[in-house]
Formats: structure tokens, C-alpha cells, sequence
């Protein structure tokens, strides 16, 4: 018999892909049911973004969680000891407040979704289920279009070029499987052109090649090259996705391109990336404009929108009003979804229901500091979001990721269908 009242929580320090502190939360039911889930940490971050707690001082350069650590050991177990896992909106909300503050700065994003996550997957093996079954039922069955890396960038790779992420996906593929074959002969492909050209460095923070280029465009170019010498079709096969990460380098109205050594504004911004999705199969772009730049954003999108995905993260940071304040000035057209950003699960689902009632599409992501916990592929498939960024076709926090969506579509075997092309939000 289940009884999924929550007897114990626990919380350890575990360490990320950076090998820096991060909290992971372990809940044990009545009916000795356990859940456990690692929160990780972003490199570049939205300001507007949920707190995530560190213990400052000099232990690992500040970045301890000792305190986040204690909140979940001492004030959120006591308040949640006897709570129904499987009630996850009142767990949330009791999280929301105790914590008492808009952006979790008094106990800490990463203390609130460590314990928020971990209830799921509590009430989830209480249920005998895997936690995308909890979440969607049985029509939880479509397994997401993968975004996935190639070459690192900005925040990601000592920002040796200025965009962050130059990226694949697959619409031409039929199924998950067939995406992820593709992306490994194309990641191996841009790996040979990059060791000819005695540029092969290593990988950046989420596992895609290092970047060593003169200019942010010949990366687009040695990716196209790279397409097509694993044999396929750029534009068709396969297209390429980017996050600019504008924010890391633009501030009121004016972006600096270190690597090219100029600066723009926001219409000579606008200007390069229209000409980049002329020259190049680009379908998808996130932030191209800085978090402070609504105006540009939507100027971006509007002039690029009925073609082309626009993304945001920065501007969004997963939060349902800053949805609404973006679609009412027409900014974006897809929601990038990253539960720590909000500290709960049920505000980062509220982000994706507002989505989906302002047309937009949406996306779940990994962060740079991530680890063996693969709870975002269960929410893309649960959720039924459609598409999922978890970083390069390399290391084994990125691949414990790609590898639980395979296992679940041989799971669902005849049931599992595949979001492909459709999903991108200028398809919508």
C-alpha cells in the first residue's frame, strides 16, 4: 500500500561537472519510496534569475553550499515532514513560502529545487512510474527535438569567440535515435576539421569542441563544413541552432564583439544576424538581443519571426510575467525552460502553460554546471515542451541525458513519436 508522506529529507553536498559544490536532496516516504535530484548552476545567468545560494568566503572560491545545505536539513524539513509528495503544488507552495521572497534569496533556489524535484521522483517511485508518466499520463509519449552543441562558446569557453552555443538539430530525422546518429557523425566530422586545421583545443564547460576562430562566422562556416563532410544536407538533414548569450556582452543598447574587436547597436545586431540566417540553414537563435533590450528583441523578431525560432532566456529566466510583459511587446516566440531558474517545479511548468496559451513554443535546458541527474528529460517528455537542450554530444553529464531519452523510446516502443521540425516555434 502507498503512502506517499514524506518521512525524511536528507540533502549532501554532491559536485557538478565544473567540480564545483551543489546540492543534491534525497526524500524518503512512509512507504520508503525515495527520490533524489542534483540542482545545477548556470555560467552566464539572467539577473532576474532565482537565487542560487553560495556560502561566499574562501572555501572552492566562494561557491560553497553549506547553507543551502542546512535550509533543506533544518527549516524545509521540518515544514515539510508529512506533506504529500504526490501534491506537488502545495509542496511548492509551502516552499515558495517559507522561503518568503521573489526570487528565493533568503533559502535559495538551488535548497527549494532540490527538495521541490526530489518529491517528484519520490511520488513517481511511489507510483511505480517513471517521473514522465507521473507527469503527462499516458499521453506522454513524444520525445523532444534535441538542440545540441558543437563548438562552445562565450561564458562557456573563456569567451574566446562572442556567441555561446553553435548548435544542430535534426529536422529531417524520423526519430530520436536517428538525431542523435546524425549529431555524433557531425560532432565527429567538425572535431577532424578543427584537429586539420591544428585548432583541436579540447572542449568547452558543456562538452562542444573549443573554439579557435578569427571571426564568430567562420564558426558558422566550419559547422556547415562539418555537416556536410558527415554527408548530409545542410538546410534539410540537418540546420543549425544558436545562443548568442547577448547579455554577456550587451548592455544598453550596444554590444561589444571582443573577438572581432567592434562594437554594435542594436539595429547593426538585428543587421548581422538576418544576414547570418540568409547565409546559413539557421532555424533557431536565442537571445540575440541583451535582457535590458526588449525594444531590440522585438525588432528582432519582428523582422525575423515567420521564419526563424527566436528564444528567450535572459529575457524570460523561465518566469510567467516576464512572458506576458514580452509577448505584449511582441519579443520572442519561444520560452527556454530551466527549473532553476524559478526554484520550483510548478512555477517552471506555470512558465510553459503561460507559453502555451501566448503561442509561443518552448524548450527544456541543461546549464553549463550540470550532472548525472536526468530529470529535465523527464520533464520535456512529461510536460510535452518538444524540444531539449542539454549541451554537446560529449561528457557524461551530456550524455547520461541523450541516453535516458533513447532508453524511453525503446521504452514506448510503437507509441513513441518524435516532435521533429513541426516544434520550432516560427512552425507554429
Amino acid at each position: 500500500m502507498t503512502d506517499t508522506r514524506i518521512r525524511r529529507i536528507h540533502a549532501r553536498r554532491v559536485w557538478d561537472s565544473r567540480g564545483r559544490p551543489t546540492v543534491e536532496a534525497e526524500i524518503t516516504l512512509h512507504d520508503a519510496s525515495v527520490g533524489r535530484a542534483i540542482v545545477p548552476a548556470g555560467a552566464s545567468t539572467g539577473t532576474r534569475e532565482a537565487l542560487e545560494l553560495r556560502d561566499g568566503g574562501a572555501a572552492f572560491g566562494g561557491l560553497d553550499v553549506q547553507r543551502a545545505l542546512g535550509h533543506v536539513r533544518g527549516e524545509i524539513a521540518a515544514a515539510l515532514c508529512g506533506h504529500d509528495a504526490a501534491d506537488q503544488v502545495a509542496l511548492d507552495r509551502c516552499l515558495i513560502e517559507l522561503d518568503g521572497t521573489p526570487a528565493k534569496t533568503r533559502l535559495g533556489a538551488n535548497a527549494t529545487l532540490a527538495v521541490s524535484l526530489a518529491a517528484a521522483h519520490a511520488a513517481a517511485a511511489s507510483a511505480g512510474l517513471p517521473l514522465y508518466r507521473l507527469l503527462g499520463g499516458e499521453p506522454a509519449t513524444t520525445l523532444p527535438l534535441p538542440q545540441i552543441q558543437i563548438f562552445g562558446g562565450g561564458a562557456h569557453a573563456g569567451r574566446r569567440v562572442d556567441v555561446q552555443d553553435f548548435m544542430v538539430v535534426c529536422p529531417g530525422a524520423t526519430n530520436f535515435a536517428q538525431a542523435l546518429e546524425w549529431t555524433a557523425e557531425v560532432y565527429r566530422a567538425a572535431g577532424q576539421l578543427m584537429q586539420r586545421r591544428g585548432a583541436l583545443h579540447g572542449v568547452a564547460d558543456e562538452g562542444g569542441w573549443w573554439p579557435d576562430f578569427d571571426s564568430n562566422e567562420q564558426a558558422l562556416q566550419t559547422l556547415v563544413q562539418a555537416i556536410e563532410d558527415a554527408g548530409y544536407v545542410p538546410g534539410e538533414q540537418l540546420a543549425i541552432a544558436l545562443d548568442v548569450a547577448a547579455s554577456e556582452f550587451g548592455h544598453g543598447g550596444r554590444y561589444r564583439l571582443a573577438l572581432e574587436s567592434r562594437e554594435l547597436d542594436a539595429d547593426g545586431m538585428i543587421e548581422m544576424l538576418l544576414r547570418w540566417t540568409e547565409r546559413y540553414p539557421i532555424v533557431s537563435i536565442e537571445d540575440p538581443l541583451a535582457e535590458d533590450d526588449l525594444d531590440g528583441f522585438a525588432r528582432f523578431t519582428q523582422a525575423a519571426g515567420h521564419k526563424l525560432q527566436i528564444v528567450g532566456d535572459d529575457l524570460l529566466v523561465s518566469h510567467a510575467p516576464l512572458l506576458r510583459e514580452a509577448a505584449a511587446a511582441g519579443a520572442a516566440n519561444c520560452v527556454l525552460l530551466k527549473p532553476n531558474q524559478r526554484g520550483t517545479l510548478s512555477e517552471t511548468l506555470h512558465a510553459w502553460q503561460t507559453a502555451r496559451e501566448l503561442g509561443y513554443a518552448g524548450i527544456v535546458s541543461a546549464r553549463s554546471g550540470e550532472s548525472e541527474d536526468t530529470s529535465i528529460v523527464h520533464l520535456a517528455l512529461g510536460w510535452g515542451v518538444g524540444q531539449l537542450k542539454v549541451g554537446a554530444f560529449a561528457r557524461s553529464e551530456r550524455m547520461a541525458k541523450w541516453n535516458e531519452a533513447l532508453r524511453i523510446e525503446e521504452h514506448l516502443g510503437e507509441r513513441a513519436r518524435f516532435a521533429g521540425a513541426g516544434v520550432l516555434g516560427w512552425s507554429r
